[in-house]
């Protein structure tokens, strides 16, 4: 899940310990979303900053909560076609595991993997939510 530092940083989710992961408006993000389960691990990525990366991990503590972004007419996230009795958009709830004492950056995933093994790094990707296989996630977490 990326987010960018200046936004939400991995700083802010261990300053908050939990938070809900709103705002997505990109229907194959939401839907990458809604097939997490509780107790999902995640990465957190850091995005639009030098080096963007891996710069931490949390956990899915909560399911499809509706976005209350959309319905709020002062937020960025607003979105005029959602509408209470049938939201567009939905939510999880994370919660702060860890920050690496590193980070992982985009170069190095891109050392690591193509874009058939992450998403992240294939090129034209720009989506905020991507799932990760179980064996590249393994040897992320051996470098972080």
């Amino acid at each position: 899940m990326k987010s960018e530092p200046d936004a939400y940083s991995i700083d802010t989710l261990k300053n908050d310990g939990e938070t809900l992961w709103d705002g997505i408006r990109n229907f194959q993000a939401r839907n990458f979303m809604r097939d997490m389960k509780k107790g999902d691990k995640v990465f957190f990525y850091h995005s639009n900053c030098k080096p963007p990366g891996i710069v931490g991990l949390m956990e899915v503590i909560d399911l499809k909560i509706v976005d209350p972004t959309q319905f709020d007419k002062d937020s960025k996230y607003f979105d005029p076609k959602s509408k209470p009795e049938n939201p567009r958009w939905d939510c999880v709830k994370v919660k702060y595991i860890s920050k690496s004492e590193k980070i992982l950056s985009l170069p190095q995933l891109k050392n690591l993997f193509n874009g058939d093994e992450l998403l992240v790094v294939k090129k034209g990707n720009r989506l905020s939510i991507v799932p990760i296989k179980n064996e590249v996630a393994k040897i992320i977490l051996e470098k972080i």
